[in-house]
């Protein structure tokens, strides 16, 4: 092979080259150049110059040869009678051209693709690839598009197990904004993602399929590179609304080229007229409903754990908002909203949308966001969107008080162990909560004797076997009835509680929390000159954020550490009622220092009382 290629190298100058493509265009007596051309096109060893000059003959060559290659040949060989026959001796000469035609036009398109796609090709010869696969796919038959060259090169694309970042930035910048290429895009990975079959090794190192475990999912093997492909390609297509100019790459009278987008058999069977079938409106329609289709079928697929976070995480922003039908998404939404954790958290805001714009009914919603309070979700890297959302779903007035109430529950609980910065968004959270819901304010004035009404304080004295409600409730002094392990908010009891840890947030180590709390209870007063707090000022917080805005708070007063009499403690005991500290009768003796040291033993070892002056 590499005697060869030295020898093809070293046998045709530039200009000979040159005059090879010239030949084959201008004359059928030099078609044998065809196949010298292509030799020099897919050596790897021929010069830049060799191969951009055969790439060029070979495209002026079988360019308005185009409609003739369009026959199969397996209708050719049916429709044109055996060698010998009377007559039809030119006939059969023709079909054998067809033929020979046809081979070498799709040696040569495979040239091509493997030219775009190889990282080993000059950057100057993939560009001129690229631009001549869509010229020739352009090209077609009455202006048609020539869609089958064009999933040819889509499939070598998603098969690629090298990088396509080069190629596909070239069809994003040059391609995909016209809107054939676009709806035959969609089209082609629609058919891959649904005609794609893992083999047997791929399908044991993906593990799973996510439905039933993500976690086990991973991007080894095959099938994670070509789902990885598909959807890079998929992401990067411009959805209709955002095209400047909804051009046609087919041809340059938009009519016309229509027509590859509406298929002949379609039209009739539908009864679409042809000014209906070629209205912008009706291609819009056609386009979106591509789009829904090359989605869902990639969607079914089993995605990588890194790529469905991915892919969640920027679906209610690049595809809901443009697919024909959204409602389609329910499916998929719900099944990775109910995988818990870190998925549902990203799953929450494309399944708020439908539920919120698309009359999507899904009726433990609020149960699957109760149990998503969580203490890892204030260390989760969506935890800014998430609170926001959460927020979101709390703010209708329709909502029971002892769902609000577990809410607010729950979430003054987990601020007990969460950061500074997680405190903060509780805090508003809460306040957001009692404001809008007056029914739940009773957690905030609640005392002992108020835990219950009478009917339902005497049912359970009488359960506990006492004669008064007074004296019952006064010997459970502190005893808090809603159940933190519960994962459902009905059962969880809250409105027989109280928030008791919002009041121990006033004396929380950080002055920004304990601030806060006065600050909003202040608010919760004077209701009608004040707002609901905005979340989004506290849900992106961390330590950070606190630090440099308690370095850059201004000081009118600085404290110092004055102290009108020695502490002997570390804690004043006032600080802790109830509780008597006793010193030990292990601690050394305290004695007044008089300048004398006392030794004992006579002869033996002497020790030295530690003396404290």
């Amino acid at each position: 092979m590499a005697t060869n290629s030295a020898k093809t190298r070293s046998k045709y100058s530039s200009a000979e080259v040159k005059e090879l493509g010239h030949q084959l265009i201008t004359s059928k007596a030099h078609l044998n150049n065809a196949p010298i051309l292509l030799s020099l096109l897919s050596n790897p060893s021929s010069p830049l110059g060799h191969a951009l000059e055969a790439l060029i003959s070979l495209q002026s060559f079988f360019t308005p040869l185009i409609s003739r290659i369009s026959l199969s040949s397996a209708r050719i060989s049916a429709d044109v009678p055996l060698p010998g026959t009377a007559g039809k001796e030119e006939q059969f000469a023709e079909a054998v051209y067809k033929k020979w035609l046809k081979s070498t036009f799709n040696d040569f398109v495979s040239v091509l693709i493997d030219l775009s796609i190889s990282p080993h090709t000059e950057q100057s010869l993939r560009v001129v690839s690229v631009d001549a696969i869509m010229e020739l796919a352009r090209q077609g038959k009455g202006g048609a598009f020539r869609s089958d060259i064009y999933f040819r090169f889509l499939r070598a694309i998603v098969q690629s197990t090298s990088s396509i970042d080069f190629v596909v930035q070239l069809l994003v910048t040059k391609f995909f904004k016209s809107m054939d290429v676009c709806y035959f895009s969609f089209i082609g990975l629609d058919k891959l993602a649904r005609n794609y079959e893992p083999a047997k090794s791929d399908a044991d190192k993906m593990g799973m399929i996510w439905q039933d475990d993500p976690q086990n999912i991973n991007g080894s093997g095959s099938e994670g590179v070509f789902i990885f492909n598909i959807h890079n390609i998929l992401s990067r297509i411009p959805s209709l609304e955002d095209q400047v100019e909804n051009e046609m790459w087919s041809q340059s009278e938009p009519n016309h080229s229509l027509r590859s987008l509406i298929p002949e058999d379609t039209s009739k069977k539908s009864g679409i007229s042809v000014d209906e079938g070629f209205s912008t409106c009706s291609i819009a329609k056609r386009i979106k409903s591509k789009m829904s289709k090359a989605w869902l079928s990639f969607l079914r697929l089993r995605l990588p754990l890194d790529l469905y976070k991915k892919v969640l995480s920027t679906l209610h922003q690049d595809v809901i908002p443009h697919l024909a039908n959204p409602i389609l998404l329910c499916d998929f939404l719900t099944r990775s909203y109910e995988v818990g954790g870190v998925i549902s958290v990203m799953a929450l805001n494309g399944l708020f949308i439908l539920m919120t714009q698309h009359g999507l009914e899904y009726p433990d919603f609020y149960k699957k966001l109760y149990a998503l309070l969580a203490p890892s979700i204030f260390r989760a890297k969506h935890r800014s969107h998430f609170f926001q959302l959460l927020d979101s779903c709390l703010k209708s007035p329709l909502l029971p008080a002892y769902l609000t109430a577990a809410f607010a529950k729950k979430l003054s609980r987990l601020a007990l162990s969460a950061p500074p910065s997680g405190a903060l968004v509780i805090i508003a959270l809460i306040h957001n909560l009692l404001r809008r819901h007056p029914s739940i304010n009773c957690l905030v004035h609640r005392t002992v004797y108020d835990e219950l009404d009478t009917s339902q304080r005497d049912i359970d004295n009488e359960a506990r076997g006492s004669k008064t409600g007074v004296d019952s409730y006064i010997g459970e002094s502190g005893v808090d009835h809603f159940r933190i392990e519960e994962t459902d908010p009905v059962k969880a009891n809250a409105m027989r509680s109280s928030l008791w840890e919002v009041e121990t947030l006033r004396r929380h180590y950080c002055p920004a929390v304990s601030r806060f709390v006065l600050s909003l209870e202040n608010d919760l007063t004077v209701r009608a000159k004040t707002s609901e707090v905005a979340i989004n000022d506290f849900s992106s917080g961390s330590y950070g954020t606190i630090f440099n805005d308690a370095v850059g708070r201004r000081i009118k007063q600085v404290p110092l550490a004055f102290y009108k009499m020695r502490p002997t403690s570390l804690f004043p005991e006032a600080d802790f009622p109830g509780w008597k500290f006793e010193h030990g009768q292990d601690e050394l003796e305290i004695r007044p220092n008089n300048g004398n040291d006392l030794f004992e033993g006579d002869g033996e070892k002497s020790s030295k009382k530690q003396r404290l002056g």
